[in-house]
Protein backbone atom coordinates (compact mmCIF):
# COMPACT_ATOMS: atom_id res chain seq x y z
CA UNK A 1 0.00 0.00 0.00
CA UNK A 2 0.96 3.47 -1.04
CA UNK A 3 1.56 5.91 1.59
CA UNK A 4 -0.07 9.28 1.26
CA UNK A 5 2.15 12.39 0.40
CA UNK A 6 3.87 13.79 3.43
CA UNK A 7 2.65 10.80 5.40
CA UNK A 8 5.71 9.67 7.54
CA UNK A 9 7.11 5.88 6.95
CA UNK A 10 6.37 3.42 9.87
CA UNK A 11 9.38 3.28 11.86
CA UNK A 12 10.66 -0.29 13.37
CA UNK A 13 9.60 0.43 17.52
CA UNK A 14 10.26 -2.83 18.41
CA UNK A 15 12.66 -5.61 17.90
CA UNK A 16 9.88 -8.05 16.64
CA UNK A 17 8.54 -5.38 15.17
CA UNK A 18 9.16 -5.62 11.16
CA UNK A 19 9.33 -3.91 8.09
CA UNK A 20 8.31 -5.02 4.42
CA UNK A 21 10.75 -4.78 1.92
CA UNK A 22 9.28 -1.24 0.12
CA UNK A 23 10.10 0.02 3.74
CA UNK A 24 13.62 -1.52 3.98
CA UNK A 25 13.98 0.37 0.36
CA UNK A 26 12.66 3.92 1.55
CA UNK A 27 15.11 3.66 4.47
CA UNK A 28 17.76 2.99 2.76
CA UNK A 29 16.99 5.76 0.04
CA UNK A 30 16.75 8.22 3.16
CA UNK A 31 19.74 6.84 4.71
CA UNK A 32 21.63 7.44 1.74
CA UNK A 33 20.64 11.07 0.61
CA UNK A 34 21.92 12.20 4.39
CA UNK A 35 25.32 10.24 3.74
CA UNK A 36 25.49 11.79 0.43
CA UNK A 37 24.78 15.31 1.58
CA UNK A 38 27.31 15.19 4.27
CA UNK A 39 29.97 13.85 2.43
CA UNK A 40 28.98 16.60 0.37
CA UNK A 41 28.72 19.46 2.55
CA UNK A 42 32.20 18.29 3.89
CA UNK A 43 34.17 17.92 0.05
CA UNK A 44 32.99 21.36 -0.48
CA UNK A 45 34.46 22.93 2.99
CA UNK A 46 37.66 20.73 1.73
CA UNK A 47 37.15 22.04 -1.69
CA UNK A 48 37.70 25.75 -0.20
CA UNK A 49 40.44 24.95 2.16
CA UNK A 50 42.57 22.73 -0.88
CA UNK A 51 45.78 24.72 -0.01
CA UNK A 52 46.69 24.16 3.32
CA UNK A 53 45.23 20.68 3.42
CA UNK A 54 47.61 19.68 0.18
CA UNK A 55 50.13 21.19 2.11
CA UNK A 56 49.61 19.24 5.00
CA UNK A 57 49.36 15.84 3.33
CA UNK A 58 52.50 16.79 1.39
CA UNK A 59 54.14 17.11 4.45
CA UNK A 60 55.69 13.33 5.22
CA UNK A 61 57.25 13.90 1.31
CA UNK A 62 59.15 17.35 2.45
CA UNK A 63 60.56 15.73 5.51
CA UNK A 64 61.64 12.93 3.37
CA UNK A 65 63.31 15.45 1.00
CA UNK A 66 64.45 17.75 4.24
CA UNK A 67 66.37 14.74 5.39
CA UNK A 68 67.76 12.75 2.19
CA UNK A 69 67.96 16.29 -0.39
CA UNK A 70 69.72 14.46 -3.19
CA UNK A 71 66.94 12.20 -3.92
CA UNK A 72 64.82 15.12 -4.01
CA UNK A 73 64.95 17.16 -7.41
CA UNK A 74 62.41 19.90 -6.66
CA UNK A 75 62.91 20.05 -2.75
CA UNK A 76 58.84 18.49 -1.84
CA UNK A 77 57.35 20.41 -4.04
CA UNK A 78 54.68 18.18 -6.73
CA UNK A 79 54.97 18.50 -10.54
CA UNK A 80 51.50 18.14 -12.84
CA UNK A 81 51.89 16.56 -16.29
CA UNK A 82 48.88 17.99 -18.06
CA UNK A 83 46.46 20.69 -18.25
CA UNK A 84 43.33 19.17 -16.40
CA UNK A 85 45.79 17.84 -13.69
CA UNK A 86 45.26 20.27 -11.15
CA UNK A 87 41.32 20.30 -11.33
CA UNK A 88 41.70 16.55 -11.08
CA UNK A 89 43.57 15.98 -8.01
CA UNK A 90 41.27 19.41 -6.56
CA UNK A 91 38.58 16.91 -6.79
CA UNK A 92 40.05 13.81 -5.47
CA UNK A 93 40.86 15.61 -2.30
CA UNK A 94 37.89 17.29 -1.64
CA UNK A 95 36.53 13.87 -2.17
CA UNK A 96 38.26 12.22 0.18
CA UNK A 97 38.22 14.76 2.57
CA UNK A 98 34.52 15.23 2.62
CA UNK A 99 33.98 11.12 3.30
CA UNK A 100 37.07 12.28 6.26
CA UNK A 101 35.05 14.95 7.74
CA UNK A 102 31.61 12.99 7.27
CA UNK A 103 32.84 9.99 8.60
CA UNK A 104 30.75 10.32 12.01
CA UNK A 105 27.35 11.11 10.11
CA UNK A 106 28.52 7.75 7.62
CA UNK A 107 29.09 5.73 10.38
CA UNK A 108 25.63 6.80 12.48
CA UNK A 109 23.62 6.08 9.28
CA UNK A 110 24.70 2.71 8.77
CA UNK A 111 23.89 2.00 12.49
CA UNK A 112 20.54 3.11 12.14
CA UNK A 113 19.99 0.90 9.19
CA UNK A 114 21.50 -1.85 10.20
CA UNK A 115 20.22 -1.78 13.56
CA UNK A 116 16.56 -0.81 13.42
CA UNK A 117 15.24 -3.32 15.90
CA UNK A 118 17.62 -3.08 19.09
CA UNK A 119 16.20 -3.13 22.20
CA UNK A 120 16.30 -0.03 24.33
CA UNK A 121 19.72 -1.19 26.39
CA UNK A 122 21.21 -2.04 23.59
CA UNK A 123 20.60 1.00 21.55
CA UNK A 124 22.39 2.92 23.95
CA UNK A 125 25.94 1.29 23.13
CA UNK A 126 25.50 3.51 19.52
CA UNK A 127 26.95 6.93 20.63
CA UNK A 128 29.83 5.10 22.25
CA UNK A 129 30.31 2.74 19.38
CA UNK A 130 30.46 5.41 16.48
CA UNK A 131 32.85 7.57 18.32
CA UNK A 132 35.40 5.30 19.41
CA UNK A 133 35.31 4.17 15.49
CA UNK A 134 35.81 7.68 14.58
CA UNK A 135 38.58 8.28 17.32
CA UNK A 136 40.59 4.60 15.88
CA UNK A 137 39.67 5.44 12.08
CA UNK A 138 41.61 9.02 12.69
CA UNK A 139 43.85 7.18 15.42
CA UNK A 140 45.23 5.06 12.69
CA UNK A 141 45.22 7.51 9.87
CA UNK A 142 47.64 9.80 11.97
CA UNK A 143 49.79 6.77 12.49
CA UNK A 144 50.15 5.93 8.97
CA UNK A 145 50.76 9.68 8.01
CA UNK A 146 53.17 10.17 10.99
CA UNK A 147 55.07 6.78 9.22
CA UNK A 148 55.17 7.73 6.25
CA UNK A 149 58.44 9.76 5.43
CA UNK A 150 60.40 6.87 6.33
CA UNK A 151 58.44 4.84 4.24
CA UNK A 152 58.85 6.66 1.22
CA UNK A 153 62.25 6.29 2.79
CA UNK A 154 62.38 2.84 2.22
CA UNK A 155 60.56 2.30 -0.86
CA UNK A 156 62.53 5.51 -2.98
CA UNK A 157 65.90 3.80 -1.89
CA UNK A 158 65.21 1.01 -3.86
CA UNK A 159 65.82 3.16 -7.09
CA UNK A 160 69.16 3.49 -6.20
CA UNK A 161 71.05 6.36 -5.34
CA UNK A 162 71.15 8.38 -8.45
CA UNK A 163 68.00 8.86 -8.85
CA UNK A 164 65.49 11.66 -7.72
CA UNK A 165 61.98 11.78 -6.81
CA UNK A 166 59.54 14.36 -8.70
CA UNK A 167 56.09 13.20 -7.53
CA UNK A 168 53.04 14.37 -9.27
CA UNK A 169 49.92 15.09 -6.87
CA UNK A 170 47.59 12.43 -8.22
CA UNK A 171 49.77 9.53 -7.83
CA UNK A 172 50.76 10.97 -3.87
CA UNK A 173 48.20 11.63 -3.44
CA UNK A 174 46.45 8.26 -4.27
CA UNK A 175 49.32 6.49 -2.21
CA UNK A 176 48.66 8.33 0.59
CA UNK A 177 45.32 8.34 1.32
CA UNK A 178 45.19 4.67 0.84
CA UNK A 179 48.03 4.33 3.41
CA UNK A 180 45.74 6.35 5.86
CA UNK A 181 42.71 4.62 4.51
CA UNK A 182 44.53 1.01 5.58
CA UNK A 183 45.40 1.88 8.72
CA UNK A 184 42.02 3.56 9.76
CA UNK A 185 40.13 0.66 9.05
CA UNK A 186 42.27 -1.78 10.54
CA UNK A 187 42.10 0.37 13.85
CA UNK A 188 38.53 -0.93 13.79
CA UNK A 189 39.04 -4.17 14.60
CA UNK A 190 38.58 -3.77 18.34
CA UNK A 191 35.29 -2.15 17.63
CA UNK A 192 34.24 -5.37 15.49
CA UNK A 193 35.83 -7.97 18.34
CA UNK A 194 33.67 -6.43 20.99
CA UNK A 195 30.84 -5.79 19.31
CA UNK A 196 30.67 -9.64 17.97
CA UNK A 197 31.29 -10.07 22.28
CA UNK A 198 27.90 -8.23 22.64
CA UNK A 199 26.60 -10.12 20.00
CA UNK A 200 27.55 -12.79 21.90
CA UNK A 201 29.12 -14.53 18.56
CA UNK A 202 32.28 -14.96 20.73
CA UNK A 203 33.45 -14.88 24.18
CA UNK A 204 36.52 -13.17 25.99
CA UNK A 205 37.76 -16.80 26.47
CA UNK A 206 37.52 -17.87 23.12
CA UNK A 207 39.70 -14.85 22.17
CA UNK A 208 41.82 -15.59 24.86
CA UNK A 209 42.71 -19.12 24.06
CA UNK A 210 42.76 -18.16 20.18
CA UNK A 211 45.95 -14.94 21.76
CA UNK A 212 48.58 -16.96 19.84
CA UNK A 213 47.22 -17.12 16.65
CA UNK A 214 45.72 -14.24 16.50
CA UNK A 215 49.05 -12.49 16.82
CA UNK A 216 50.37 -14.32 13.96
CA UNK A 217 47.78 -13.57 12.27
CA UNK A 218 47.68 -9.93 12.89
CA UNK A 219 51.54 -9.73 11.75
CA UNK A 220 50.56 -11.25 8.58
CA UNK A 221 47.55 -9.39 7.99
CA UNK A 222 49.68 -5.79 8.74
CA UNK A 223 52.52 -7.25 6.06
CA UNK A 224 50.07 -7.87 3.31
CA UNK A 225 47.50 -4.64 3.92
CA UNK A 226 50.04 -1.85 4.78
CA UNK A 227 50.38 -0.57 1.04
CA UNK A 228 54.07 0.74 1.50
CA UNK A 229 55.65 -2.90 2.19
CA UNK A 230 57.99 -1.14 4.46
CA UNK A 231 58.82 -2.96 8.12
CA UNK A 232 58.58 0.80 9.91
CA UNK A 233 54.86 0.76 8.95
CA UNK A 234 54.33 -2.68 9.37
CA UNK A 235 54.94 -2.47 12.97
CA UNK A 236 53.44 0.30 13.51
CA UNK A 237 49.92 -0.95 12.42
CA UNK A 238 50.91 -4.93 14.08
CA UNK A 239 51.95 -3.61 17.65
CA UNK A 240 48.51 -1.38 17.94
CA UNK A 241 46.55 -4.17 16.68
CA UNK A 242 47.68 -6.35 19.22
CA UNK A 243 47.20 -4.01 21.79
CA UNK A 244 43.65 -3.83 20.65
CA UNK A 245 43.25 -7.57 20.61
CA UNK A 246 44.21 -7.64 24.60
CA UNK A 247 42.09 -4.70 25.59
CA UNK A 248 39.03 -6.37 23.25
CA UNK A 249 39.45 -9.01 25.39
CA UNK A 250 39.63 -7.06 28.99
CA UNK A 251 36.24 -5.37 27.72
CA UNK A 252 34.58 -8.43 27.00
CA UNK A 253 35.26 -9.72 30.44
CA UNK A 254 33.64 -6.65 31.92
CA UNK A 255 30.59 -6.93 29.50
CA UNK A 256 30.06 -10.76 31.15
CA UNK A 257 30.63 -9.58 34.85
CA UNK A 258 28.09 -6.80 33.86
CA UNK A 259 25.72 -9.05 32.46
CA UNK A 260 25.63 -11.58 35.02
CA UNK A 261 25.17 -8.78 37.82
CA UNK A 262 22.47 -8.04 35.62
CA UNK A 263 20.75 -11.38 35.86
CA UNK A 264 21.56 -12.38 39.30
CA UNK A 265 19.68 -8.88 40.42
CA UNK A 266 16.83 -10.20 37.58
CA UNK A 267 16.80 -13.40 39.84
CA UNK A 268 16.97 -11.77 42.66
CA UNK A 269 13.98 -9.55 42.44
CA UNK A 270 12.22 -12.26 40.70
CA UNK A 271 12.61 -14.78 43.74
CA UNK A 272 11.67 -11.85 46.33
CA UNK A 273 8.07 -10.93 44.13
Amino acid sequence: MKLRKGARRPRVKHVDDQMTFTEHLGELRDRLIKTILAVGAGAIVVFLFYDPILTFLGGPYEDFCRNSPQQCSLGGDFIITGPLDGFGIRLKVAGWGGLALALPVVLWQLWRFITPGLHPKEKKYAVPFIFSAVALFFLGAAIAYWTLPKALDFLISFSGSSVTSAFTPNSYISFIVVMMAAFGISFLFPVLLVFLELAGVVTPKTLSSFRRYAWVIIVIFAAVITPSGDPYSMLALAVPMVLFYEISILIGRLIVRSRAKAEARAAASSTTA
